[in-house]
């Protein structure tokens, strides 16, 4: 399992990695969500590592 944190504002963000932040089910900064460690949610996260922190729980 995976723990995804926004830590940064998705303002200044591209389209493409603004929608990428709102599938992975993240709205405000600071919200947290957990998600299954799979090949799909590492890419997501991948395109987004500068506005994420991830933990593995």
């Amino acid at each position: 399992m995976l723990r995804i944190t926004l830590i940064k504002s998705t303002n200044r963000a591209k389209k493409k990695q603004f929608a990428t932040v709102e599938a992975l089910g993240l709205r405000k900064i600071r919200s947290v969500v957990d998600h299954n460690d799979t090949p799909q949610i590492r890419g997501m996260i991948k395109k987004v590592n500068h506005l994420v922190k991830v933990e593995e729980i």
